[in-house]
Parts: structure tokens; C-alpha cells; sequence
């Protein structure tokens, strides 16, 4: 039975509140909101600052994958679309609404080439998902001997691993891209399925730019577990920036799961859970969680205003279509 858009939505809040409300029943809501009045402002101003930057090392790798289908986009243009992008991720089920937005939009841009515009920001999602296991496995690699209570992430690390191989094998399938590829003549949705399918398997025969963007990755992911880490100091959580490393590529997989709002609810909860095994406080951890929800939801406002801007601006009149956009058999 298909489940509709307010329905699915409604439910998706409905387990947010749940969780928020059984962890305000966990902490000392008190203590908590002095631990986030008295935070440090310049910690917070240094990690926000952090999750801007990064944006645009992240528009710039979703850019190189286009480039290797011939779509060479303006940086700024991919930046705007990013911000954009986040802010769509407050109110959509975790970042799939982001990449609705953005898929949307340039397809719009490149008529004829919807297919190959989603696929790149679906690879770009599984290549992050691997570069981020690759920054975990690292983690775990300094971190042996050094914390005893990491068993829990050691089976996180391996089913993500599991989940991630996965996702390449049906993405790379011969067999998958032939079954589309058959039923080429059925309904519009299958097409548009087979169309994106073979995008992706066009990336293939693109290997270098397949490691670039995933070593870009790591580099971006490692830079934004120091943001977190950053919140955590401003609360007074006195913990290794090496238990981030092995924390935040989890939760950045974790909040990819589209069964909350924006990941509301469990990435508070994972705080709680995962800074608790390395003596970190309730309290502390959910103000940890908190704040960096609050740096996320800060990094959306450049996108909301970037909407609201362009909603109020009058239509553009239509430009002719480059013929540089339609796909060379």
C-alpha cells in the first residue's frame, strides 16, 4: 500500500518527537540549557565557519562529476545550489531532499540530460558514503589500544561496509542495466530508471575521477568532524578530537537514513549513545548534538535566502537551448 507524502512526513515527525521526547526524559533539561547558554561563541563562529567552507568543496566534487559527462558548471552556480539544497534538508527527510532540489534544478539547466544529472548526485551520495567508511576505518586504526569500548563501532563499521558494497554491486550490475535495458519500451518511470542506470554505469570508464572525488571526501569529512569536535569544546566536553574521528563519519551515514525530519532525534540520540562510552555526561552530549544541529541549520540560512530571493525576482524569459547540452550519441 503506498503511503502519501503528508502521511509519510507526518510519521517521520511523529518518530522525531518520540525520540526527542524519551531523551528530554533522559537528561536534565535544566543543566542542558545552561551548558548551551554558556557556551563558547567563538568555538561555535570557528565551526560554522568550517561547515561554510566545506560547502564549496562539496559543489566543487558534485562539479567534477558532471565535468566528466561534458557538463561544465560555474562553481558559484553549484555553491548556490548546494545552500539550497541544505535548506530544503531542514523540512525533507534528511539530505534527499537536498538532492531532490538539486537534481531538479539542473536538470532544468541541461534539457535532454535528466538522467545523467541525477546519477551524478547519486554517485556523489555513494562516493561520499565510502570515502566516509574510509575516514572511519581510520579512526579505528589509531584508535585500537587506545579505547577498549568501540565493539559497538567496529559491527557499525562493518554492516555500513556491507551496506556500501552493496549499493556498488546493484549500481555496477551488468545484469541490472540489461534487465533496464529490455524494458525499454515500458512505462515512463522504467525509462527514466534505465536512463539513470546507464549514466551510472558510464562512470566505469572514469575511474580517476572516481578516486578524486572520493579522496576529496575524506578530506571534507575530516575537516567537518573538527567542527563537531569544535561544539563539543564549547560545552566543556574535554574528549579527543580522535573519538570524533571515529564518531562522525557514523553520524554523518546515520542522518542519511530518511525515517526522521533532517535526522532530528537520532543524531541527539547517537550523541548521547556514542560519547557516553568515553565518560561524556547526558547533558553534555546532548548539547553537543544540539549545537551542531544548530551550526547545520545555520549553514541552510544562505540557501533559505537564496529561495526566498529568487522567488520574489520576476520569471526570467526563456533562453534558447545550447546546443551543447544535448547528449552526443
Amino acid at each position: 500500500m503506498k503511503i502519501s507524502r503528508p502521511v509519510r512526513i507526518g510519521l517521520q515527525l511523529a518518530v522525531s518527537v518520540g525520540i526527542l521526547a524519551y531523551l528530554l526524559w533522559q537528561i536534565d533539561v535544566g543543566k542542558t540549557i545552561d551548558l548551551i547558554r554558556s557556551s563558547n561563541g567563538w568555538y561555535l563562529l570557528a565551526a560554522y565557519a568550517i561547515f561554510l567552507a566545506t560547502t564549496v568543496g562539496m559543489a566543487w566534487r558534485w562539479g567534477a562529476l558532471l565535468a566528466s559527462k561534458g557538463m561544465r558548471e560555474p562553481l558559484p552556480w553549484l555553491t548556490k545550489l548546494y545552500f539550497m539544497g541544505y535548506a530544503a534538508g531542514q523540512i525533507l527527510p534528511t539530505a534527499i531532499g537536498g538532492d531532490a532540489v538539486r537534481i531538479a534544478a539542473h536538470a532544468r539547466r541541461r534539457p535532454g540530460r535528466g538522467g545523467e544529472s541525477a546519477a551524478a548526485v547519486l554517485m556523489e551520495r555513494v562516493l561520499g558514503a565510502a570515502g566516509t567508511l574510509l575516514l572511519v576505518a581510520i579512526g579505528l586504526v589509531f584508535a585500537i589500544g587506545r579505547y577498549d569500548d568501540i565493539a559497538l563501532v567496529v559491527w557499525l563499521e562493518g554492516i555500513f561496509v556491507v551496506a556500501t558494497a552493496l549499493t556498488f554491486l546493484v549500481m555496477f550490475s551488468r545484469r541490472a542495466n540489461t534487465w533496464l535495458q529490455a524494458r525499454s519500451g515500458s512505462r515512463r518511470l522504467a525509462r527514466a530508471l534505465q536512463s539513470v542506470w546507464q549514466a551510472l554505469h558510464d562512470y566505469r570508464l572514469k575511474p580517476r575521477v572516481l578516486v578524486l572525488v572520493t579522496a576529496v571526501t575524506v578530506g571534507i569529512q575530516a575537516i567537518r568532524i573538527v567542527a563537531i569536535w569544535l561544539c563539543g569544546e564549547a560545552v566543556g566536553v574535554n574528549v579527543s578530537v580522535l573519538v570524533y574521528i571515529v564518531m562522525g563519519p557514523l553520524l554523518f551515514l546515520i542522518m542519511l537514513i530518511p525515517f526522521t525530519i533532517n535526522g532530528l532525534g537520532v543524531r541527539e540520540a547517537f550523541f548521547i549513545a556514542f560519547l557516553g562510552r568515553f565518560g561524556v555526561s547526558a547533558d553534555e552530549a546532548f548539547a553537543t548534538g544540539f549545537l551542531f544541529y544548530a551550526i547545520a541549520i545555520g549553514a541552510s540560512l544562505p540557501g533559505a535566502l537564496i529561495i526566498l530571493w529568487e522567488s520574489l525576482r520576476p520569471p526570467r524569459p526563456a533562453q534558447p537551448v545550447d546546443p551543447s547540452s544535448a547528449r552526443v550519441p
